[in-house]
């Protein structure tokens, strides 16, 4: 029997732990400032699925921004940007 780990928001990745992106969430349409626009955004950054990314830094206070490795590039991001991106742990 095989057990698949399940499914986590990088928001809630801890500090120093990777994973794979495996879906970006749709953004919330009422938002007049990101709106739908926000995974596109996002995908067009690198977190794409089948991509390996790792968790870097929390800032402080109130843990924000989040600071990602992508690739070769390294994102802040918010902590609602975050979470809209599901990953499988390492």
């Amino acid at each position: 029997m095989t057990h698949t780990p399940s499914l986590i928001s990088l928001d809630t990745l801890g500090v120093g732990k990777s994973g794979t992106v495996v879906h970006i969430a749709p953004g919330n349409p009422g938002d007049m400032d990101e709106g739908a626009d926000l995974p596109r955004r996002l995908m067009e950054l690198g977190f794409v699925p089948g991509e390996r990314i790792r968790m870097l830094k929390r800032g402080m206070p109130g843990g924000e921004p989040l600071a990602i490795k992508v690739g070769n590039a390294t994102f802040a991001l918010r902590r609602f940007e975050a979470a809209l991106i599901s990953i499988q742990p390492e």
